[in-house]
């Protein structure tokens, strides 16, 4: 038995005495600890050592009183195995040396077996669940089908992925191809998670929001939904769709046992549309952490008294920046700890 279960107890709907607490990328370049071993080992390196990862992972649990740790990794991990060759490129980030742009290179793509491919990653959480020691749930994660497609197609990092939409209008059929085998590689990558032993997992849709409404049903949603129906019954999952607000509604519908929101939503606007009977997770603006940790502890208070207390998850709305001084990231943590009601 997990010693604090206050993440799960929430991802269940149970009442809780305060929320629980985790930040998106906290085992990142905001620490000290971490660059160190940035500055030893390149970054795919780090993930694919099982020993590294899994260090990096419990890095901020050393640290910070918080309630779940996420397993360092990477999103791209999942086209690397399908032998999508993507490297990381200083400056630039995610780098394919030959995009995938044509019918013929989509068929070429592999679904591989994770155990061949991601066995690193399953030795990692092995070692991660030793280090934690049943203190607290360990969370996997996978970037979401389309969020991967972009990468694939663009080839790069992008700050609207023209490329990558001009080729699922272009050429759909190949698009919905590639989709399904990202998913289908993915579905198999998160069970092996599961049957390791993580306690939840959650799928980040990171480019969602470059979509409107009906092309994000058609190149996401869709795929999201597969890997959500066929976790669900082992495990709880968590939906992350940055600027997907306006998917709310339909992701409310699926099994998933929560969602993530962004700080472009007000606590409020987003219970009206889950309808008040979804867990949410977020949704403090990662750049606000540059405030000083008493505006720091103000906010996160508010942003508790606006969710309410059950069905919530303190989190930020993205990934924390790698230049936010330790102290604020702690002072974000610990508002949340030291959250009383009518504070």
């Amino acid at each position: 038995m997990i010693k604090n279960d206050l993440y799960l107890k929430a991802l269940r709907g149970e009442t809780v005495e305060r929320p629980p607490v985790w930040m998106m990328r906290q085992a990142g370049r905001y620490l000290p600890e971490f660059i160190a071993l940035r500055d030893k080992y390149d970054f795919f390196t780090r993930c694919q050592t099982p020993e590294l990862a899994s260090e990096i992972t419990v890095q901020p649990i050393r640290r910070f009183p918080l309630d779940a740790a996420i397993l360092f990794s990477d999103i791209l991990v999942v086209p690397q195995a399908m032998g999508i060759d993507f490297k990381m490129k200083e400056n630039v980030g995610p780098w394919l040396d030959n995009p995938i742009r044509t019918m013929e290179q989509v068929q070429n793509v592999a679904v591989p077996d994770v155990d061949d491919t991601l066995g690193y990653v399953f030795d990692a959480i092995e070692l991660t669940l030793i280090k934690l020691d049943n203190e607290i749930p360990l969370i996997g994660f996978a970037g979401s089908p389309w969020t991967i497609l972009c990468y694939c197609v663009e080839g790069k990092g992008s700050k609207a992925f023209d490329i990558a939409k001009s080729f699922c209008f272009q050429q759909p059929e190949a698009a919905h191809l590639l989709l399904q085998k990202i998913t289908d590689t993915t579905i198999a990558y998160l069970k092996r998670k599961v049957e390791k032993g993580v306690s939840a997992i959650q799928v980040f849709d990171s480019w969602g929001g470059m979509l409107s409404p009906t092309d994000y049903q058609e190149f996401s949603w869709q795929y999201i939904n597969q890997i959500v129906e066929a976790l669900s019954p082992l495990t709880h999952v968590v939906v992350f769709g940055k600027g997907c607000w306006f998917a709310l509604e339909d992701m409310t519908m699926s099994k998933a046992s929560a969602l993530g929101v962004d700080w472009t939503i007000t606590p409020e606007f987003a219970r009206t549309l889950t309808n008040h009977t979804m867990t949410l997770q977020g949704n403090f603006d990662p750049a606000r952490l540059h405030s000083s940790p008493e505006t720091i502890k103000k906010m996160v208070t508010e942003m508790i008294n606006r969710f309410g207390k059950d069905r919530y998850i303190a989190n930020l709305g993205h990934g924390i920046l790698p230049n936010i001084p330790v102290e604020n990231a702690e002072a974000f943590i610990r508002a949340v700890v030291d959250w009383k009601p009518n504070n």
